[in-house]
């Protein structure tokens, strides 16, 4: 099992990660009632201006757990049933057999088997997001585009399907987020965001996460820098942004403090039921967008293993901003961390991303803070 903290090995662990050519992260991390707050590096690269631990943040697809959250919490009111056919909901969206075959738990889960959505809305981009071929320049052209979600949702339907209907490995999907974010705004009679704001973010007592209400990033925050895999050099500031091209299902912006509150509170089964919380830790096999097969479960992942305890959370991208929050199942552990810089590998040849001290750096830290 895990160490007690030790906040000297932590600052050593989160400077590292600067040095090895991050511009800037900070971090939370917990064991019970002992917590280390820190940070490294600089939130301007042009002025200098430091990174604090009590930032705000975009963390991207971390957003998705929210999701999932506020869908269960429907299914418990009866309104949702999660082995529904997404077509009895939503029957223009996800029409004919597809929609007979593909239930809200595939979505949850990413085994419907529909395809991202990205490469379509982003043409520079082609096979999102390692190969040879994508360029960074659509990142340019939608910067303040306002997508329509159901004209991103039908880019994910009529593209080739990424697999069957339920079968496994699934792939995973910002179409199938997308589409739960309608399913939600259909049985609530409100948006997506007013309803997650009220039924899970304030339920949860966090006081600085919340959706943007524009392209920009409210209170004290760091720039964001996208290097697109090297093609972006220097790379280049993406913290003002039109988030509709993810909408609510990654453009949520929080604190680790609350990232990690809310990890805590949903382990804890005080978010959704027990019965729930079983449900969203029931995985199948995913292939991530970066290639990577892992287990998924209702928007959370597990990390770790039975000797030293499973982490339960996820991690988030958007352009220029990272994050990852994982927590003990046991509620104990508990690790939050932002950075601000994102692709910073560059691609060989065949289009795979190539090794990068950020990542070993990266990963000494993550098995610090979790483990000791």
């Amino acid at each position: 099992m895990t160490n007690p903290l030790d906040p000297a090995a932590l600052d050593a662990a989160i400077e590292n990660v600067h040095r090895a050519g991050l511009p800037g992260l900070f971090a939370e991390v917990r064991d019970g009632e002992q917590v280390w707050c820190g940070a490294a590096g600089v939130a301007d690269v042009t002025t200098g201006r430091p990174v604090t631990a009590g930032m705000r943040h975009r963390v991207g697809s971390i957003t998705k757990t929210f999701t999932a959250a506020a869908v269960l919490r429907q299914v418990e009111s009866g309104q949702i049933g999660l082995d529904t056919p997404i077509g009895r909901y939503l029957p223009k969206l996800v029409p004919g057999e597809r929609g007979d075959a593909i239930t809200v738990r595939m979505l949850i889960n990413h085994t419907s088997g529909l395809a991202e959505y990205l490469p379509y809305a982003y043409p520079s981009f082609k096979a999102f997001p390692v190969v040879a071929e994508t360029r960074p320049q659509s990142l340019d052209d939608h910067r303040f585009t306002r997508f329509d979600p159901t004209e991103l949702i039908e880019m994910g339907v009529t593209a080739p399907a990424a697999g069957a209907p339920g079968g496994t490995p699934g792939a995973y999907s910002n179409t199938n987020y997308l589409l739960l974010d309608q399913l939600l705004e259909q049985v609530t009679g409100t948006t997506t965001e007013q309803y997650i704001t009220r039924d899970v973010i304030e339920r949860a007592g966090l006081r600085d996460t919340g959706f943007p209400a524009g392209p920009n990033v409210d209170g004290p925050h760091s720039q964001l820098y996208e290097a697109w895999f090297g093609m972006i050099d220097p790379p280049r500031d993406y913290s003002v942004y039109d988030m509709s091209w993810v909408g609510p299902s990654a453009s949520l912006i929080s604190t680790v403090t609350d990232l990690n509150r809310f990890y805590g509170l949903l382990l804890a089964g005080e978010i959704v039921s027990p019965s729930s919380l079983a449900q969203m830790q029931r995985t199948v096999p995913v292939v991530s967008q970066e290639g990577r097969t892992g287990d998924y479960g209702l928007g959370l992942h597990p990390m770790g293993g039975p000797d030293q305890g499973t982490f339960w959370g996820h991690g988030g991208t958007v352009w220029g901003a990272g994050a990852l929050a994982m927590t003990r199942a046991d509620g104990r552990r508990q690790m939050a961390v932002a950075v601000n810089m994102q692709r910073w590998n560059t691609l060989d040849p065949s289009g795979k991303p190539q090794p990068h001290p950020i990542d070993d750096a990266l990963a000494t830290l993550y098995r610090v803070a979790m483990y000791g």
